[in-house]
């Protein structure tokens, strides 16, 4: 059995040598040493599954949830036999997916009728709908209030706000337009603005938008992960460009030029490297010499459209969904770290 973290979420950029106000001189893009720091371990297909992906997530018995949105349903993947362990179908535009281990139930966004759907994580039958106004992407949980943010809108922007000890929605907090990926630290939440290229900040207890981050490297931000250690926050660019935020002032520090189509990325903390998942048919792997400089080390080639990713830091895989073409099976790749700690 594996085992994994009791909460899992499923939780991108300036050409080297050049500054930008306040930041530090990038490392160079090349990787003289012809280094490998990520290999393919083994691909699960998925022959049933129609069209294209979103976002992925574990459960505590080490089974896979892949949002198959065009195929409107839930892919569960055991990891442990290589398999499918099962489909959920009926799910209008799946994009996200979050585990709560205490509750023993799978929470699921859908974009296509604004829900977010409890379902037993044992049997699948539906236990609650939780309805919003819209479209219903991101979901983030805090397990301190025990509560679940998740993205609402596409002509607007907000923040619902589920808690898991009523089950009741109770709130939902107005953001500057429609939001893409969002991440929690602390007291504060960010979330990525694609349409207005800026990132919101959220004081929690205020229920408000405190600060605006502007970004002026590049356009359509799209993913974004957390360094909490070091104070920095990695937002991917669809046009194919990594920002790193300082989260104490909201300014620049670094940007590096990636592959187009960011749609995941994730901090591997033990090996201090970004994975960046791209549309454009690749993953970019950085490493963080330091909080401030950042080296693009290794892009590794894999399939048109394949932007959705997810990395495991204690399985220690990166998890890739490949979509169904004319010419290929659905599937998901797993990826392993070369260097093994």
């Amino acid at each position: 059995m594996y085992v994994v973290p009791a909460i899992v979420f499923i939780f991108s950029c300036n050409p080297a040598g050049t500054k930008t106000a306040g930041s530090s001189v990038n490392k160079s893009l090349n990787n003289s040493k012809n280094e490998h720091f990520l290999a393919l371990k083994s691909t699960v297909l998925l022959p049933d599954v129609s069209g294209g992906f979103d976002l992925m997530s574990l459960d505590i018995q080490g089974r896979l949830f892949v949002s198959a949105e065009d195929n409107h349903s839930l892919e569960i993947v055991d990891l442990k036999n290589q398999t499918t362990y099962k489909s959920i179908p009926n799910l209008n535009e799946p994009k996200w997916s979050f585990y709560h281990p205490e509750k023993n139930r799978i929470y699921v966004a859908t974009d296509g009728d604004g829900k977010v759907t409890e379902l037993d994580a044992t049997t699948f039958e539906i236990i609650k709908e939780f309805k919003f106004k819209e479209a219903c992407n991101n979901l983030r949980y805090d397990p301190e209030t025990r509560q679940l943010y998740v993205g609402v809108g596409k002509s607007f922007g907000a923040l619902g706000v589920i808690d898991l000890n009523t089950d009741k929605v109770i709130n939902e907090i107005k953001l500057s337009g429609y939001l893409k990926q969002f991440e929690l630290d602390g007291k504060r939440i960010y979330a990525n603005i694609p349409g207005k290229n800026q990132v919101d900040v959220i004081d929690i207890k205020a229920n408000s938008v405190v600060e605006t981050w502007p970004l002026k490297k590049s356009e359509e931000n799209v993913p974004m992960t957390l360094d909490p250690i070091n104070h920095r926050l990695f937002i991917g660019c669809e046009q194919g460009k990594l920002i790193v935020l300082s989260t104490q002032t909201g300014l620049p520090v670094a940007d590096l030029i990636i592959s187009k189509g960011a749609d995941g990325i994730y901090l591997d903390k033990k090996r201090s490297l970004i994975y960046v998942s791209c549309g454009e048919g690749y993953i970019n792997v950085i490493k963080q010499i330091n909080a401030n400089h950042y080296q693009a080390v290794e892009k590794i080639k894999t399939v048109k459209g394949a932007a959705t990713s997810f990395y495991s830091p204690l399985l220690d895989e990166l998890f890739l969904a490949v979509p169904q073409s004319v010419n290929q099976s659905a599937a998901v790749r797993i990826y392993q770290p070369a260097n093994q700690l």
